[in-house]
């Protein structure tokens, strides 16, 4: 009986869809509403997501317009987005918080290529995690004679490939978040 391999297909795609998420905070220079996924604002002394307190819109490619269905929330908002660590000061005319996204310099945008890499690299260690996790499993199951040792081999292929073609998947989609950075 050779190791099905369904369980640890499925936690490799939770690491290329947490790659994802993170690669969508980084700032490429144009406006993005994710990039307030993670700055929440203290509403009533919840903490809630900017997006459950506000319509945020990009009306321009480098502009973030916030407008609070609350509009006694607005200062509460601007404070959570200085308090975070996205970088911009927001604009607010006490109706409406405008972000605007200034163009990035040559070497902020290599700076921001390197952080890609380096979340990109730290989804392919979640995938190898996930492989070991599997090999382990293999071995153990081998030692039990569960299986054969033809079936540890056959096994032990059928996963590297998957492992594989995952990693390569993080390459693809690093690579085309690297050359999003660079043609901003």
């Amino acid at each position: 009986m050779k190791l099905e391999t369904r369980e640890f297909e499925e936690k490799m795609k939770k690491c290329i869809a947490a790659t994802e998420r993170e690669f969508s905070v980084v700032r490429a220079g144009r406006a993005n509403a994710t990039i307030l996924d993670r700055v929440t604002v203290d509403y009533y002394g919840t903490p809630t997501p900017i997006n459950q307190l506000a319509q945020i819109s990009v009306p321009e490619p480098r502009l973030l317009v916030i407008t609070p269905w609350d509009s006694k929330c607005t200062k509460d908002i601007e404070k959570a987005i200085l308090a975070s660590d996205i970088g911009i000061t927001p604009q607010n005319d006490g109706k409406t918080i405008r972000l605007s996204f200034p163009q990035p310099t040559e070497e902020r945008r290599k700076e921001l290529t390197k952080q890609v890499s380096r979340l990109g690299e730290d989804g392919k260690v979640a995938i190898r995690n996930v492989r070991r996790d599997a090999m382990d499993k293999i071995k153990a199951m081998k030692k039990n004679s569960e299986m054969t040792e033809d079936e540890q081999k056959i096994s032990e292929k059928e996963l590297q490939d998957l492992v594989d073609r995952y990693i390569k998947n993080i390459d693809t989609i690093t690579a085309e978040k690297n050359k999003e950075i660079m043609s901003v």
